[in-house]
């Protein structure tokens, strides 16, 4: 059995004394396991409870014990839900739990046990919870200065409907420490995003008695539009903002043409800029040369948020308006400046022209601000000071006790014991809890080195992958980018012309070398290959008796995903960035986003329209020319890998139509 490599520190004697008893009072434990699970995820509260009892005394009694109390736990008494925390005290599920309880007893108004319970939370990453929390802080009289800062951050970041935010939101709307234009901006927010309860929830706090004519313009935005004949008073301007956003997300054009001819005039300054900028994102996700006409309505930038003003710079991009894409950066607020995103761009826009001494300069601290290996920008930053990608040195060896300490680690083992008996996603949540800063005796870089190592040695690649890009200091190339199956990859990529950083860089893209790997629409195994594609790829190379099931074996993936990969690319004209947007988005996508303005790849990537497909994108051949600095040993560019993008020759035939 796979898990029995793993010696857990509540197994490690019974096991290395041979226990075989033990082992399979174990392994049917598993089964247990296994079977607790499913009926979680189904909600049989009955079996849960049927269960629990053949649980205990596993080395994943935690997740058994939380499933069958969280299924409960609307019911559950607060003495029963203390014993459970005090007896996994330090666990994954302890804190998973209090989290739970702590957004059912905010919904029910029981800021007592909030403010019991809240203290002990540690992973503080659910935004509702802080939100509850923050209220309670104004009940005790023990707000600070940036609590309504605070709520609205953790507001608007949440695209769905939720009951702490906006609780919290109406509260200090009440006490006019959160201005209206704030809760409209999160309406405005929710409109764009489709997600009409919160779009609700937020109009329902300034505007109550506007409901109705929030469903009217969410289901028919022009016909609310067109029928209005005037937008008197700050109420109906905002509804008539949020029915123009509506139909922007639709049709951007259309929206425009309503605003310039009708709406313009009613609205003031802000919204009508807020409103130029939604149409400027919705006519740049599609490509439109007008975006960045709509754009250059927007005479206030600081009317916007970083999400608009990046799509402003986007389409400045596009459309080569380097002073609009310096502008737009420096609008946005400082997360937004420090991105390494804009970093970048800030630079080269700074460079654009004829730069003076002094922008020259701004450009070259700019450049070296984020210059590495770490990732697509940083990359390129490091080639705009005139280096190449090169390998670090590896840091220090992990000492005996380093490593054997993260062996004898609780919670890595219980993460890795999941994983191998087949509850993937909760070993993988209990992973990342025990190696976060904020779980109990959280991991410094040498500790996060030693984790990643043993997840490396048990071939557990994403968890491997995912510690190791968490130090801060050291880097270790090798547990970051590890090249499992080496053999197989280079020789199958070398055998039909394919690059083997390439491949590998898609691979550890698109599955972190879990063979298993299987995405929610369907792909499968390392190089996650649809089933639709992976028959007529194997007809199209001549793989005789391909079954759909064979796709999850390792070489037959490798074998069908490498001919995909090679077919996309050459005929995309050897375009890496082309056939990379098409293995992930399709290649009909990638063949209408060429189209426009011939473009530096880098510009055209960053215009991507699909968030998924443009971080894909810029990944793939970040990890590619790390690949090749590794499998070369020759310092590596990534410029030289992006080239540039256009139209295709109208005099050419295009093969790509033959992808399917």
């Amino acid at each position: 059995m796979q898990w029995l490599k793993i010696l857990t520190p509540l197994l490690a004697g019974a096991m290395l004394a041979g226990a075989t008893p033990l082992a399979q009072a174990q392994n049917r434990g598993d089964d247990t396991l296994l079977e607790m699970q499913q009926a979680f995820r189904k909600g049989d509260r009955k079996k849960l409870s049927q269960l629990l009892p053949a649980a205990r005394g596993h080395v994943l009694e935690p997740w058994a014990a939380y499933w069958e109390l969280r299924a409960r736990l609307d019911e559950a008494q607060p003495q029963e839900v203390q014993a459970f925390l005090e007896r996994y005290a330090g666990t994954y599920q302890e804190d998973r739990l209090r989290n739970d309880w702590l957004l059912l007893v905010g919904q029910r108004r029981d800021w007592a046990q909030f403010a019991e319970h809240h203290p002990r939370y540690r992973m503080s990453d659910d935004r509702e919870v802080r939100c509850y929390a923050l209220y309670v802080d104004l009940l005790k009289g023990n707000a600070q200065a940036d609590t309504a800062d605070d709520v609205r951050r953790n507001w608007y970041a949440l695209r769905d409907a939720d009951d702490g935010c906006t609780h919290a939101a109406d509260q200090l709307y009440s006490d006019k420490k959160l201005a209206a234009l704030d809760v409209w901006r999160k309406a405005r927010l929710a409109v764009e995003a489709n997600r009409a309860r919160a779009a609700r929830n937020a109009v329902g706090i300034v505007s109550p008695e506007s409901l109705p004519q929030v469903r009217e313009l969410l289901d028919a935005p022009t016909k609310f539009l067109t029928g209005k004949a005037t937008a008197r008073g700050k109420v109906r301007q905002e509804l008539v903002v949020l029915g123009l956003v509506k139909l922007a997300t639709s049709d951007p054009d259309a929206a425009a043409s309503l605003l310039d001819s009708k709406w313009g005039v009613h609205l003031s300054a802000e919204e009508r800029h807020w409103t130029w900028g939604v149409i400027g994102k919705q006519a740049a996700l599609r490509l439109s040369p007008d975006a960045a006409t709509y754009f250059g309505r927007v005479d206030k930038d600081s009317d916007l948020n970083d999400d608009l003003l990046g799509w402003k710079a986007r389409a400045a991009l596009r459309a080569g308006q380097w002073r609009v894409v310096r502008k737009a950066i420096d609008a946005m607020g400082q997360d937004g400046r420090q991105d390494s995103t804009w970093v970048y761009w800030k630079a080269r826009a700074l460079l654009a022209g004829k730069p003076g001494e002094a922008e020259r300069e701004e450009a070259r601290q700019l450049f070296e601000s984020i210059a590495g290996q770490r990732g697509f920008y940083e990359q390129l930053a490091l080639e705009e000071l005139g280096q190449r990608v090169t390998v670090p040195p590896a840091p220090a060896p992990l000492t005996a006790e380093e490593k054997a300490a993260a062996r004898a680690n609780p919670g890595l083992n219980r993460g890795l014991y999941a994983i191998f008996i087949g509850l993937r996603g909760e070993g993988v949540r209990e992973w990342n809890y025990t190696t976060n800063l904020h779980s109990p005796g959280g991991m410094g870089d040498r500790e996060l080195l030693a984790a990643a190592d043993f997840a490396c040695q048990r071939e557990v690649w994403d968890r491997c992958i995912n510690t190791s890009e968490r130090t801060k200091g050291a880097v270790d190339m090798a547990q970051r980018f590890p090249m499992p199956f080496r053999s197989a990859v280079v020789e199958r990529a070398q055998g039909i012309g394919l690059d083997p950083a390439y491949v590998y860089g898609l691979i550890r893209q698109e599955s972190r070398f879990v063979m298993d790997a299987r995405s929610g629409v369907g792909a499968s195994g390392l190089m996650q290959v649809m089933p639709a594609t992976a028959r007529w790829t194997a007809k199209k190379i001549g793989l005789t008796g391909f079954t759909p099931d064979q796709i999850t074996d390792r070489d037959t993936n490798i074998t069908i995903g490498t001919a995909y990969l090679k077919l996309a690319l050459d005929d995309f004209s050897g375009s890496m960035p082309l056939a990379a947007a098409a293995y992930n988005a399709g290649p009909g996508r990638p063949r209408s986003w060429r189209n426009g303005p011939v473009l530096d790849a880098a510009i055209w990537a960053e215009n991507v329209p699909f968030n998924e497909t443009r971080d894909y994108v810029k990944k793939v051949l970040s990890n590619t020319t790390n690949y090749a600095a590794l499998l070369t040993g020759v310092p590596q560019s990534l410029k030289s890998r992006l080239g540039t993008v256009g139209p295709r020759d109208a005099s050419t035939p295009d093969p790509s139509k033959d992808l399917p």
